[in-house]
Order: structure tokens, then C-alpha cells, then sequence
């Protein structure tokens, strides 16, 4: 059997085809579909305002800058995440305080970010993370009365609901990644959304250098246009060839939904037969898109994370460690935080079984029989 990757992205003759037109247009810049993914992307999430980024990672920096963190600031986070979602905090100069999760879900919870709250903490960052949704409206009562913005971030989480709505549905600020491995994917890109218009405009702004009108607009005009650099920005652009994919992406967006549902429930009832494993499954408040399907081995488990990674590997499965602890990094290093016992379990124990669009009951069958067998004790 070829080795079974950690995920393939969905990609075929219809994304080929949408590039292809935008290249022979000779837009593929930003530019008339970009706005009009914006435009398709808040419908189908249910924002009211989109803005389209290079990076997920560059819409959690512009998110940080719209609402006004600065150097003094504490900006809540959980320690179990990708490394940017510390980054972004730094970005600006601001001081990431690391919260534990739940140890069900992996997310924070108001039981997680309340100890840590002080008058100096202007956002608790919270992150759907693998795609499940978290517990905002409790996060929210907690934050909102003393004037803490919630930020989402659902990078992992398109298509995924929270209270029987979209994750991002009415969110005052979400960011999402369309990264290789996140359902719809552009190459590489973002999106930040938001309820108020000038957190929108400025982010629209800044991605393009702080220009006060954009390329676009100039090109468009029939008259002169002479722009204006009212502060200091950055390059922060998707391309229109870009955004063509994602159009694209973004209607498939429901059957790739399914598809990870149907096959994380199959994982579920095969992997039931191995003790004390802890699987991804949906929260009560909402459902999750498995972007990706992670294990939690149990202690006395017979054979320790990384040897069994190891031993994935040397049968034809690409699987990964679990989310990372930020914490445990050397970049941060010099962070002080409190004890995190769920995610230094989690990340220590943890790993991600592929799964994607394209992933054969065969193919499925076989990562469950080599976890299987290594829980047995067995080659």
C-alpha cells in the first residue's frame, strides 16, 4: 500500500479552470474576485464584513491592530495551539498569558480564562481548535461586562457550527485560514470577519501598505486617483487567482463537511475496541468540521507517542504529533505562566490520524489496524 498522507487537499479540473480564467484575464492581483470571494464568504458564514488576507496569521496580526492591543496589553491564549496564535500577540507588542483547556475539547473554557484576568487584559484569543467549536457564550459573559474583546480564532473551523450556526455567524471578530490543510484552501490565505465596519476598513487598509485607496479602486476610476499612506501598513494582499480557487472551495464546502463527518464516525466506531482512547468528537453546544482527527493515547498505553508515530510511518501512515504547546517552546521560553496540566497532557499524548476528502475505507482500515495492534502489544 503507497504511504496514506496525514491529508490530500480537494483539488480538481473546476480550480484549475477558475485560475486558469483569472490568469488570462489579466487581473491576478487583488482585484474583482477577491471582493467577490469576501462578498461569497461572509454570505456563506454569515458575517457581515470579509476581509481576504495572505495568511490566517496575518488576519490575527491585523485583528490584534483593529482593536488597539498594545505594548502593556495581556492578551489571553491557550498554550495548545499552533505557534502563530502566540505570535500575533507579540506582533504588536503585547504580553500572551497562557491559559489551560479543557481537556475534552482542547479549547478554552470560562473555568480556563477567568483565573487569569486582570485589568491590564485587553483580549481573550479563543481557538476553535481542530475545528471544534468552543464554549463562546460563556467565554463572552465572562469577558464582555468588563469590556474584553472575544477573538476567534477559527482557523481550523470553517464549516463547523456552534449553537446550530456557522462558527463565525454574527462573531464581532473571527479569523480563518484557507492553508493546505484546512478544508477549503487557497495555496496559502486568510480571512478576518467582523460586525463593525471600521474594523473591516482599517484591516482593508492596512493590508495594503495603509494606502487610502485601493489598487483596485485607482484602476477602476475614470479619472486620476492619487493615493494617500494615512499610517503605517503592511503587504497583506490575496490574489485574485487565489480567491478564484477559493470560490470554488467555498462550494464544495458542504460535501467536505460530510465527508470528514462520515469518516471521523467510522474512525469512532473502530477505534471504540482500544481502552481508555480518547477520541475528537463533538462538544455539546455544537458540532465540529474534523479538520483534523486526533487520539489521546491512555496512560499504560503499550507503546509511548512518538514510537508509535514511528511505527505508523514504517507502515505507509503519515500521521503527525498532536497540537502543540506554545509554552514548551524555546521561543517562549521566557514566558511566565501557571500550572497547564490538560495541555501538556494532551500535547504529550496526542496525535492526528489522516483524514481527508479522498481517504478509502482501505486506507482507513489500515491506520486503525496498526494503532490496534499497538495497543494490543503486537507488531
Amino acid at each position: 500500500m503507497d504511504r496514506i498522507p496525514v491529508i490530500v487537499p480537494w483539488l480538481g479540473a473546476e480550480e484549475a479552470e477558475a485560475a486558469s480564467n483569472a490568469i488570462a484575464s489579466g487581473w491576478i492581483a487583488q482585484g474583482p474576485r477577491v471582493a467577490a470571494f469576501e462578498r461569497a464568504f461572509a454570505r456563506a458564514v454569515g458575517g457581515l464584513h470579509a476581509v481576504a488576507l495572505s495568511s490566517c496569521t496575518a488576519a490575527l496580526h491585523l485583528a490584534m491592530v483593529a482593536v488597539g492591543v498594545r505594548p502593556g496589553d495581556e492578551v489571553v491564549v491557550p498554550s495548545l495551539s499552533f505557534i502563530a496564535t502566540a505570535n500575533a500577540v507579540r506582533y504588536v507588542g503585547a504580553t500572551p498569558v497562557f491559559a489551560d483547556v479543557d481537556g475534552r475539547t482542547g479549547n478554552l473554557s470560562a473555568e480556563t480564562v477567568q483565573p487569569l484576568l486582570t485589568e491590564a487584559t485587553k483580549v481573550v484569543l479563543v481557538v476553535h481548535q481542530g475545528g471544534v467549536p468552543a464554549p463562546l457564550d460563556e467565554i463572552r459573559a465572562l469577558c464582555e461586562p468588563l469590556g474584553i474583546v472575544v477573538l476567534e480564532d477559527a482557523a481550523c473551523a470553517v464549516g463547523s457550527t456552534y449553537d446550530g450556526r456557522p462558527v463565525g455567524d454574527a462573531s464581532e471578530l473571527a479569523v480563518f485560514s484557507f492553508h493546505p490543510r484546512k478544508l477549503l484552501t487557497t495555496g496559502e490565505g486568510g480571512m478576518l470577519l467582523t460586525t463593525r465596519l471600521e474594523w473591516a476598513e482599517r484591516a482593508r487598509r492596512l493590508r495594503e501598505h495603509g494606502m487610502s485607496v485601493s489598487a483596485a479602486a485607482r484602476h477602476a476610476s475614470g479619472s486620476v486617483v492619487l493615493e494617500e499612506y494615512v499610517e503605517t501598513g503592511w503587504n497583506y494582499r490575496m490574489t485574485d487567482v487565489q480567491a478564484a480557487v477559493g470560490l470554488v472551495q467555498l462550494g464544495k464546502l458542504g460535501e467536505l463537511v460530510s465527508r470528514r463527518r462520515e469518516l471521523a464516525g467510522r474512525y469512532r466506531q473502530r477505534l471504540a475496541e482500544v481502552d481508555g482512547l480518547q477520541v475528537v468528537t463533538d462538544p455539546p453546544w455544537g458540532t465540529t468540521n474534523y479538520q483534523s482527527f486526533w487520539v489521546v493515547l491512555p496512560e499504560g498505553f503499550p507503546v509511548g507517542r512518538n514510537e508509535l508515530l514511528q511505527r505508523l510511518l514504517d507502515e505507509g501512515v503519515s500521521a503527525r504529533r498532536g497540537i502543540m504547546a506554545a509554552h514548551l517552546e524555546p521561543a517562549y521560553a521566557d514566558v511566565a505562566h501557571g500550572p497547564l496540566p490538560e495541555t501538556e497532557r494532551l500535547t504529550r499524548r496526542s496525535l492526528i490520524l489522516p483524514l481527508f476528502h479522498q481517504l478509502t475505507e482501505a486506507q482507513q482500515d489500515h491506520v486503525v489496524d496498526v494503532l490496534v495492534r499497538a495497543a494490543n502489544g503486537s507488531g
